[in-house]
């Protein structure tokens, strides 16, 4: 573990937690700095303001946060960040959703401490790894974007590659636009940590689902008694991020009044405080993404022409993963093996007859959805290969749906060569009988397609 390693413990029992940390920071004396606190609040306060490497929190928190809650702020935060779990109400559906969600892992109470501290020590080392690859890649000039869900050998995404390259080292604002699940806040961390950038933070922010008033504060912070509830002063992203990047993630969503102060704190570089008249000069990078077409919002008079062409400095659209299905293989074993090493699943890879479903799946929610679906199979799989009985149901029935073969119906209603006949028709279909393509979108050699061509009699 390395020696600015951060260890934030979280728990309401004032006992437990302080128990924990000193436990953890016995075991890694001038090796960690361990931080124990005793709301949810109070662990959200502190994963927004600094960078924390392990996360240790019970399930059950008083209050409205709870540790699942806890996990999808550390996971927006720092992508980096790993979450052990706590709770003495174990569950398969309570296991299976923090493991869906990027957990490392899941203790049951009574915890046994030597166990924690061996998984804490794990994902110690493997946070430290993923800071220590950023860093060796940046120091090479590696231009090899290895970032899960933007990578692959499709045309468009090399396109995206060669954009990354010229845009990560400056300082332009970037807009990417896609449909929801492409990566978008995953190629806005790319161009972060490959940028001069990369120590500094990097903070995402939701624009939809946010009223004006609380969507300001987030940004700008407030001064304490600006209104009901804000007991303290407290700085906004703008303020944490300064000298890094800020993600302002579906900014298509943003209010009128927002985009406004929005544009001119771009402008003026200066944020001032809600209820407050002390200016701060900041210094962020904007990297802004919609699922919106905002020339379209901007003719409804939704968006502000103004902040579209302050934001636009570089425009990227990544494309959906329906239209790059040469990249689904390489993402599977991505993913598999990434859902493996978190679970502890023997599982080593898929048959060819579950990746020729998947490849032919049209996967409305992209990247997140395929990713999430290996996670699932992952979890549920008892062998050491993905196989079809793993694929989610739904997954199978809209694929018969999509394919003809009528009603949605279980597994048992059609068998694996009509599966393995219908992917090859599809690909085929796709590729406008190029047998070539075919096979290389299949994951199958070209002699392997022939024979299941001449075998089905297409």
């Amino acid at each position: 573990m390395s020696s600015d390693t951060v260890i934030l413990v979280v728990d309401d029992e004032r006992d437990h937690a302080d128990g924990i940390a000193e436990a953890l920071e016995k075991l890694y004396t001038k090796r960690a700095k361990t931080i124990a606190v005793y709301s949810g609040k109070d662990a959200l306060e502190i994963l927004r303001e600094q960078t924390v490497d392990v996360v240790v929190t019970d399930l059950k928190l008083g209050g409205d946060i709870d540790g699942l809650a806890i996990l999808e702020e550390a996971r927006k935060t720092n992508g980096r960040t790993e979450v052990i779990l706590i709770t003495a109400y174990a569950t398969i559906d309570t296991c299976k959703e923090a493991l869906r969600r990027g957990a490392y892992d899941y203790l049951v109470k009574p915890i046994d401490i030597d166990q924690l501290r061996t998984l804490v020590s794990q994902a110690g080392r493997k946070a430290s790894a993923a800071i220590q690859r950023e860093q060796q890649e940046a120091a090479t000039g590696k231009e090899d974007f290895e970032i899960e869900g933007v990578r692959g050998t499709n045309p468009a995404m090399e396109g995206i590659f060669e954009v990354l390259r010229r845009v990560a080292p400056t300082n332009i604002s970037v807009l990417i636009e896609g449909e929801s699940g492409t990566g978008k806040e995953l190629l806005a961390r790319a161009i972060h940590n490959y940028s001069p950038r990369r120590n500094r933070p990097f903070r995402p922010i939701n624009c939809a689902g946010l009223t004006e008033t609380l969507l300001e504060s987030e940004l700008f912070g407030h001064a304490k008694g600006a209104f009901t509830g804000a007991t303290a002063d407290r700085k906004g992203l703008f303020e944490i991020a300064d000298k890094g990047t800020l993600l302002l993630d579906e900014i298509g969503d943003m209010p009128m009044n927002m985009q406004a102060k929005l544009l001119r704190v771009i402008e003026d570089g200066v944020v001032i405080p809600v209820g407050s008249q002390k200016p701060t000069v900041v210094d962020v990078r904007i990297i802004s993404a919609t699922n919106h077409e905002l020339t379209e919002l901007i003719e409804q008079k939704q968006f502000r022409q103004d902040l579209y062409f302050r934001i636009k400095g570089v425009n990227i659209t990544l494309p959906p993963l329906r239209g790059r299905a040469e990249d689904i293989p390489a993402l599977v074993e991505y993913f598999l093996k990434e859902a493996a090493a978190e679970t502890g699943s023997a599982v080593t890879g898929i048959t060819e007859a579950a990746l020729m479903i998947l490849m032919n799946f049209d996967w409305p929610g992209n990247i997140r959805q395929l990713r999430n679906c290996i996670r699932t199979m992952v979890v549920m799989c008892d062998a050491d290969m993905l196989d079809l009985q793993d694929i989610p149901p739904e997954i199978l029935q809209r694929r018969q749906l999509a394919a003809g073969t009528g009603a949605p119906a279980g597994l048992g209603s059609v068998s694996l060569n009509e599966l393995e006949k219908q992917a090859i028709v599809d690909t085929l279909a796709k590729t406008k009988g190029n047998r070539e393509k075919a096979a290389k979108i299949l994951g199958i050699g070209e002699r392997t397609l022939y024979r299941k061509i001449k075998e089905y009699n297409l």
